[in-house]
């Protein structure tokens, strides 16, 4: 029991450092920075979301490894709470559709990242940071932050889950 614990601890922490090493370097330099925050977002390390499929430890993974990566955010304390509570829902999501599949692929799974982040970080972007909030602003930051989580979680992240179970390094079995 005690070595599944510390495989769980040990997973969710390599998960959680992954997803800050694949943000911080386009986090920190300025002018690309939009590439993680914003309405339209490419957070590459969104893709390492899809993890919940092969391990449960993705979800405290991914938690903290997005609380990490808004704490250097420009949007601050509400993508903090909100940002972070869109990537725990989605983990949540993932691993309890991580059995229904079409043709191999977590197609379904891929779904909750898009969806959260859509209705959550678009609503936030539009309560918090637009002068008035308009129901427009908040279908149109909601669709461009969908957008980018799909090209991500879809073009990335379904990808990445095909590669691993092949390797076995994330295998639920063994927790």
């Amino acid at each position: 029991m005690q070595n599944r614990n510390v495989l769980f601890l040990t997973q969710a922490a390599v998960i959680a450092a992954l997803y800050v090493a694949v943000s911080l370097p386009i986090a920190l330099s300025g002018p690309i920075a939009f590439l993680n925050y914003g309405p339209i977002q490419f957070r590459v390390a969104e893709a390492l979301t899809m993890l919940a499929v092969l391990t449960p430890a993705a979800i405290p993974g991914i938690t903290i490894g997005t609380l990490l990566v808004n704490i250097l955010g420009p949007y601050g304390a509400p993508d903090m709470v909100f940002g972070t509570l869109a990537s725990l829902l989605a983990a949540l999501c993932i691993y309890w559709l991580r059995h229904i599949q079409w043709k191999k692929l977590p197609l379904l799974s891929a779904m909750p990242p898009v969806l959260f982040n859509a209705v959550i970080i678009g609503a936030m972007i539009a309560y918090f940071f637009m002068d008035t909030f308009e129901w427009s602003n908040l279908l149109l930051f909601g669709a461009q932050v969908g957008f980018g989580q799909t090209v991500v979680v879809f073009g990335l992240g379904i990808p990445l889950v095909v590669a691993l179970r092949k390797t076995k390094l994330l295998n639920e079995s063994r927790i």
